[in-house]
């Protein structure tokens, strides 16, 4: 039976105040991925935590593309998988059962998550080295990144403990041959991350395919990631980006807002 996109009623005097800017928040940002590329046809998945509901997030309906998600259509479900906002719509079981875990156990920590497979990404996922000081954006990350070996699809919630495991204390998973888990306390702080490690790998990529790369020295980049984490209190850990993001994909279709 064909997947068929569904009307969806607007849920905006249906729920919360907060629950509502989530929302909106979360459908921006499917349309901003899609619009930078870093859609995967109706796979992979961005996720947030419901304000003042534990345990529950939202997350894409499956089957859709991103350019169709809206901020009604999203899918409300909590860790253990249960639809709790009758949505009509179905959701990814890998797609769950990541995201499940980290919104379960790293609380506020992971309020926002993202999960991709844009090709620069997962070229590095798949360098033997990684992510390298190779450009501005890859010093950044420096010694902030976790590494998982490739398992296979991600299904299995008993992967969850050395998900977590192979995370530590850092905000950027690398799934090894498969591509990086990206998340933060709130949505724009994703966004940005995430934007930055797109650019980060590209560059990587790109000066890999040149031959041998000048490496930046740690020293440096500890001075990089100081002067850094002073600069980032002008943009709100992202905040103007993304808002800058949102005005662009308005100006293209505001349908995300439905």
């Amino acid at each position: 039976m064909a997947t068929q996109l569904k009307q969806t009623e607007s849920l905006k005097d249906r729920v919360s105040a907060e629950e509502w800017q989530a929302r909106l928040d979360l459908a921006a940002c499917y349309r901003i991925f899609d619009h930078l590329g870093w859609s995967e046809s109706i796979y992979n998945h961005i996720s947030v935590a419901v304000p003042g509901e534990e345990g529950n997030f939202l997350i894409n309906p499956f089957g859709l593309l991103y350019d169709e998600v809206t901020a009604s259509n999203l899918v409300k479900i909590d860790v253990d998988g249960n639809n709790v906002g009758g949505s009509p719509y179905m959701v990814n079981k890998a797609g769950f059962t990541q995201h499940a875990y980290f919104h379960k156990h790293l609380g506020e920590r992971a309020n926002a998550i993202c999960h991709v497979h844009t090709t620069a990404t997962m070229a590095v996922c798949s360098h033997r080295e990684g992510l390298l000081p190779t450009n501005f954006y890859a010093c950044n990350f420096q010694n902030r990144i976790g590494y998982h070996d490739f398992e296979g699809v991600t299904v299995r919630e008993e992967e969850g403990a050395r998900l977590l495991e192979n995370l530590g204390d850092n905000s950027i998973l690398m799934l090894r041959n498969h591509g990086p888990v990206v998340m933060d306390r709130t949505m724009p702080g994703m966004f940005v991350k995430m934007w930055s490690l797109q650019r980060a790998c590209e560059i990587q990529v790109a000066t890999l395919s040149q031959g041998e790369a000048h490496v930046v020295q740690q020293d440096v980049v500890d001075v990089h990631q100081r002067d850094l984490s002073v600069m980032a209190s002008q943009g709100g850990a992202g905040v103007f980006d993304f808002e800058a993001w949102k005005r662009k994909i308005d100006r293209i279709d505001d349908s995300w807002r439905n």
